[in-house]
């Protein structure tokens, strides 16, 4: 015999229209732990290479291309993306197409390390093409040519990475920024390769040199020796102390007198006449004549139509050797150097 239905019970918590709500055993003690997770830095200071002029040996060593553009370091933060340089200058506007890479990037907070570079048509950064897409030195403009070559991985998701050794930061770098990439952020590959044999291919495609890392150090700043760099032409950062007249140069420029430092001294170092062009040279020279002064800032001897400036503006001199005076020798100059990237000037030893 079928039995009769039940009476239907009531609801779980009375009101079907409720939310299902469930309560604490016992009220949670302040005391207790909560999920550990790491405060996100505002700033990190960055690990720097020291020069060297040959790689080192040993398995701990790893190596990368050396790029030659602007350090950086992109926050990705819950509030956006941050883009600073190595002083600690926000120009996260001048880099519109890395900001936007940084914000698809699948992770929720993050700290890249890398470098901000203009590729040349054969794949090789270009300093000069980097500051004409910003529009020179103290220029305003944004870059949309700019990449940037992400190579550490500080912060992941909550946690600081700065205390893990370099090859732990490495993995998990490659899973954030895969290999073969053609976006606006991209892996600077790791190498494996002997040095020796790496840097001497590197200065047969006119590459500026590589990088030696430590593989098992952690991430320390300032230039204490965990990064190497090698380069196959030396590359380096001088005061503009004057620059001599000439009607056959572009800009009016003949020659740019350039000092290093000796302690708390300026020395004259001699001058550069070449690897400017039209463009280079009036933004050169406009800056230049802002600066100038009636009193030498430092004895460059004498000098035929020299005009003297205040030692304010970083140029970046490639050069092959010193001469036994304590001049450069084959110097080209590069571009100059943006105050905010805090370019080192050359010290003498």
């Amino acid at each position: 015999m079928t039995k009769p239905p039940r009476t239907p019970s009531k609801p779980l918590l009375g009101d079907v229209d409720a939310p299902i709500r469930s309560r604490a055993r016992r009220r949670r003690d302040p005391a207790q732990p909560q999920l550990i997770l790491d405060p996100m830095p505002e700033r990190i200071e960055p690990c720097l290479a020291l020069l060297k002029p040959r790689p080192p040996k040993g398995p701990q060593w790893t190596y990368e291309v050396k790029w030659d553009g602007y350090r950086l370091a992109v926050h990705i933060e819950p509030s956006g993306v941050r883009i600073l340089t190595r002083g600690g200058h926000d120009w996260t506007d001048r880099f519109p197409a890395i900001a936007a890479e940084a914000k698809r990037l699948p992770v929720s907070t993050a700290i890249l390390d890398g470098e901000a570079v203009v590729l040349d048509a054969y794949g090789r950064s270009d300093f000069g093409m980097l500051q004409q897409s910003l529009g020179g030195r103290g220029g305003k403009r944004s870059s949309r040519d700019a990449i940037f070559m992400a190579f550490d991985l500080l912060y992941f998701d909550g946690h600081d990475l700065t205390g893990t050794e370099l090859a732990s930061r490495r993995h998990l770098l490659e899973g954030l920024v895969p290999p073969g990439r053609e976006d606006a952020i991209r892996l600077s590959e790791e190498i494996d390769a002997d040095g020796e044999t790496l840097l001497r291919i590197a200065c047969e495609h006119d590459l500026e040199g590589i990088i030696a890392k430590d593989r098992n150090s952690t991430y320390r700043g300032g230039r204490i020796g965990d990064w190497l760099k090698i380069k196959c032409v030396q590359s380096d950062g001088f005061l503009i102390v004057g620059y001599e007249k000439s009607t056959a140069s572009f800009g009016g420029i003949g020659r740019l007198l350039l000092a290093a430092r000796k302690g708390n001294e300026l020395v004259y170092v001699g001058g550069v006449g070449t690897g400017f062009n039209e463009r280079s040279a009036s933004e050169l020279r406009e800056q230049m004549d802002k600066l100038k002064i009636g009193k030498p800032a430092v004895d460059t001897g004498r000098k035929r139509n020299a005009v003297l400036v205040e030692p304010k503006l970083v140029a970046e001199i490639e050069y092959r050797a010193w001469t036994h005076d304590g001049k450069l020798r084959h110097a080209s100059y590069k571009g100059l150097r943006d105050a905010a990237d805090e370019a080192a000037v050359y010290d003498l030893e």
